[in-house]
């Protein structure tokens, strides 16, 4: 699982691989200079055995030769950072931008059914764990591949023997390594997923400050809080725990091989041990900053495989959204044009239901002249917003079918098909921008006027004015504008767009009588001649609907007008009393 991901994420390096190739090319000299440093630093030791035996000459160049590939040995280790930064930024760039891409192209039941929090931690701080422990440690994994390497073939140019020796005690920092990474990975695949469901739950309660302290919540939210955070800290101390073992072990393991070579070394130079080899002086501290070359990338090594468990863990979650069905390609479809879009709209025997165990809407059926105003009534929970998102393919039907001018929804491409209808939601959402980019949002290329005509029509235009710089106020939904005001720019949106077909719902719940009566005409302007489907709790805005449905538990129980439904004396006639009895 781990080699594959790591393997998965190198794919997307590809489009850098001018970097990777730079890292490689500086990460081969900058590694060679360094091995250079102990082959001078021995010959510099054997120019001057002695007191009175020094070669003051030899010396002095090798001090200078020394500085200069020390130098060197730290331009290239600079280069080669400054190219791996290039290449993760990069990477991880484009990675982002996929993610974000692809939560675009998922279906909004994958959104429903995911914490908000989470999905943002995936797309921000795991990419920023996964750039910084993947990335980075690989960057540092291969260096420390090239030391071991080249430290290896020289110290058999110095003494076979004695590298034997060495090889033969290496396994035991590899195998002390591999144990403690195996106990860490379950403990960093626990704290990623830890960090994703607190960031969750931080941004529900967050986001509904108001509701935490109408409620009295504050206590209770901290302790739910509190117990998020005890996993947290506890899945972060078991894996921090095995991740600082492992550089300690490792490194007790390589000081036992340094303290064998320079024993037996020692041992051999003063010709203690004739099978050895004999070794000047200067080779044998060649030779023992060799085998501190080697051991010392083991150490590395370990160090980075805890941030590599943790980068593999958040790579893991970044892809299981990458991996998730997208909604269908629907390319290849129609293309809904609005000037040709009707807006005569038929549903045939829908089913639908959001999990199997909970039917909700069982052979549902209606039918809409093209230019007629269709409300929908009914108790919190029977099905009215979701017809809406079964119109515009949000979720998709289990069995039936909808028909737009007499042809399936389904042979259109589902951005045509939103495209023919506005929306109003009872929900605003307000984007950091001018007040003139909030409203053409539904219509980039707008003009100035159009945008204040869109605003005049639905009494917008006085409360812009007043702002400190009009239209060109920035704004932002916490930006101190009233819910009504909010809700009036949105429904400004739609005035500018003008599309064939409408849909609001509780489009006016936020706004107060006075202002709702006037955005009243101005919506029976905007829907003359348009298909209206309007979702209200309070029937005064509906009584001129031309078709009232009345929905309970999935299905329609009453139909009609309003005084047909009046006359009928059922669900519809009592919810109408008790909102206008007395």
């Amino acid at each position: 699982m781990m080699k594959n991901i790591i393997f998965r994420i190198l794919t997307y390096c590809k489009p850098y691989q001018k970097y990777l190739i730079l890292t490689i090319l500086c990460t081969l000299v900058g590694v060679s200079l360094s091995l250079v440093v102990p082959v001078l630093i021995g010959t510099a030791v054997d120019d001057a055995i002695g007191a009175q035996n020094v070669n003051f000459m030899g010396l002095g160049r090798t001090t200078i030769l020394l500085a200069v590939t020390i130098l060197l040995s730290a331009v290239f280790q600079w280069l080669e950072a400054l190219f791996i930064n290039q290449l993760a930024f990069g990477t991880v760039k484009d990675l982002r931008s996929e993610l974000t891409a692809k939560l675009e192209e998922m279906p909004i039941s994958y959104i429903d059914g995911n914490p908000r929090g989470d999905l943002i931690a995936r797309v921000i701080p795991d990419i920023e764990i996964l750039s910084d422990g993947l990335l980075q440690g690989f960057a540092q994994l291969f260096t420390g591949i090239v030391t071991i390497l080249g430290t290896l073939i020289l110290m058999l140019t110095v003494n076979v023997k004695i590298t034997v020796l060495v090889v033969i005690m290496t396994p035991l920092s590899l195998i002390v390594a591999g144990k403690i990474a195996k106990l860490s990975h379950s403990s960093f695949q626990r704290q990623s997923a830890s960090r994703g469901e607190m960031g969750a739950l931080t941004e529900e309660f967050v986001g509904n400050q108001k509701l935490v302290k109408a409620f009295a919540y504050e206590q209770r939210a901290e302790e739910r809080f509190a117990v998020m955070n005890q996993e947290l800290s506890d899945a972060g101390l078991k894996a921090t725990f095995f991740a600082s073992v492992s550089n300690p072990a490792t490194r007790f393991v390589n000081n036992l091989i340094y303290a064998a070579v320079g024993t037996v070394g020692a041992l051999g130079a003063v010709g203690a041990f004739p099978w050895i080899g004999v070794m000047s002086v200067g080779k044998l501290t060649s030779f023992l900053a060799f085998a501190n070359q080697y051991t010392k990338p083991f150490n590395e090594i370990s160090g980075v495989v805890a941030e590599l468990q943790n980068a593999v863990s958040c790579a893991q979650r970044v892809f299981e959204i990458l991996d998730a069905d997208s909604e269908p390609d629907d390319s290849d479809h129609e293309i809904l044009n609005s000037s040709a879009c009707k807006g005569e709209l038929e549903i045939k025997n829908i089913r639908f239901s959001y999990t199997p165990d909970k039917p909700l809407i069982q052979n549902f059926s209606m039918y809409a002249h093209a230019g007629q105003k269709i409300a929908i009534v009914g108790k919190t929970g029977c099905g009215k917003s979701t017809i809406i998102n079964l119109l515009l393919r949000f979720y998709e039907i289990q069995d039936g079918e909808i028909l737009l001018d007499h042809v399936s929804t389904k042979q259109y491409t589902r951005d045509s098909l939103r495209q023919q209808f506005g929306m109003v939601l009872q929900e605003t959402w307000i984007f950091t921008g001018t007040v003139a980019e909030n409203i053409s949002y539904s219509k980039p290329d707008a003009t100035r006027e159009e945008i204040e005509q869109a605003a005049k029509a639905v009494h917008a235009h006085g409360f812009i004015k007043r702002l400190p710089d009009g239209y060109d106020t920035v704004i932002s939904d916490n930006s101190g504008l009233s819910q009504g005001q909010k809700q009036l720019l949105c429904i400004a949106r739609i005035m500018l767009r003008n599309p064939p077909m409408l849909i609001l719902d509780e489009a006016t719940s936020s706004i107060d009588l006075r202002t709702e009566h006037r955005i009243q005409r101005a919506f029976e302007k905007l829907m003359q001649g348009r298909t209206s489907f309007i979702i209200a709790h309070r029937l005064s805005t509906i009584r001129n609907a031309d078709w009232i449905l009345v929905m309970q538990d999935g299905n329609i129980t009453e139909q009609g007008n309003h005084d047909m439904l009046i006359a009928q004396n059922g669900y519809y006639a009592e919810l109408y009393q008790s909102q206008f009895a007395g």
